[in-house]
């Protein structure tokens, strides 16, 4: 994998590791966790033939700060405006939980970027249960203004099923990466969550094939997810990791490794050369 380096991304710059050779294939980073794809974004499934783009959104890690208002459109048109700064016109994107909202509005305000989309478990904001969802999310911003985003951790980690005691949740270097990325998680990513309204309307405008992959252990909400995924999109494939939960790129790489390279295979931005004719017999 490629160091990362800060590129120039419309008004802002994102901190980008750029990698390997053939189709692009970007991956939009999630919240809180600035490194969670990054064990899939390395896993041997997707070590050739791919071009891998793997970033840091505002306000996480080396880029640039979240100053001002968060959204779910200013994130996509900052990862559309990171491909071109990188001179990529179209690629496969994958993005998950937020990064899966992030994915779905730039196959829909950019579709001509978007080649092929990759949704791990978007948000349940899509659900019937997300009036529910939605109260959850409000009582942690509030807790985080409260008590500061660090002390809320632990409780939004247990309620999603993660174990707030591991010294590294979501991969090595995660708990310190997290914590120093909390301020923008609560206060900018979980409010631009709420805003955030995606239906079957949007749905139709989303041309490109699609793959959702979920986690078998991923509970209520993101089973809840899976129903309106595969409604809106009803040629979409479909994969379920086995004994996964939410954080499955995290957790189980090499199985969504697998899902996600069978699937890009089907759907080649680059079709093979012609063979050869047959040299004429003399």
């Amino acid at each position: 994998m490629a160091d990362f380096r800060r590129v120039r991304a419309g008004g802002t710059e994102l901190e980008t590791a750029d990698w390997g050779l053939g189709e692009p294939l970007v991956f939009v980073q999630t919240a809180l966790s600035a490194d969670e794809f990054r064990p899939l974004a390395e896993d041997n499934a997707l070590r050739d033939g791919y071009r891998k783009v793997l970033y840091h959104r505002r306000g996480y890690a080396g880029s640039a700060p979240a100053r001002g208002a968060g959204s779910i459109e200013r994130d996509a048109r900052d990862c559309a405006a990171l491909m071109e700064s990188l001179g990529i016109e179209r690629a496969h994107v994958l993005g998950g939980s937020y990064a899966g909202a992030v994915a779905l509005r730039l196959a829909v305000d950019s579709p001509g970027r978007v080649h092929s989309l990759v949704l791990l478990e978007p948000p349940p904001t899509i659900t019937s249960r997300a009036p529910e969802f939605r109260v959850l999310v409000e009582r942690l911003i509030r807790a985080g203004e409260e008590r500061g985003p660090s002390a809320v951790l632990p409780e939004f980690l247990s309620s999603f099923g993660w174990d707030p005691g591991s010294p590294d949740p979501l991969g090595p270097g995660s708990s310190r990466q997290m914590e120093q990325d909390a301020g923008t998680f609560f206060g900018t990513d979980l409010p631009a969550l709420l805003d955030w309204r995606f239906g079957a309307d949007d749905a139709r405008r989303v041309r490109c094939p699609v793959l959702h992959v979920g986690g078998a252990e991923s509970g209520p909400y993101f089973a809840g997810v899976r129903e309106v995924v595969r409604r809106w999109f009803p040629e979409a494939e479909d994969v379920v990791i086995p004994d996964s939960g939410h954080a499955m790129a995290c957790t189980h790489p090499a199985a969504v490794g697998a899902a996600v390279a069978s699937f890009l295979g089907r759907h080649p931005m680059w079709s093979a050369p012609p063979s050869p004719s047959p040299a004429p017999r003399p």
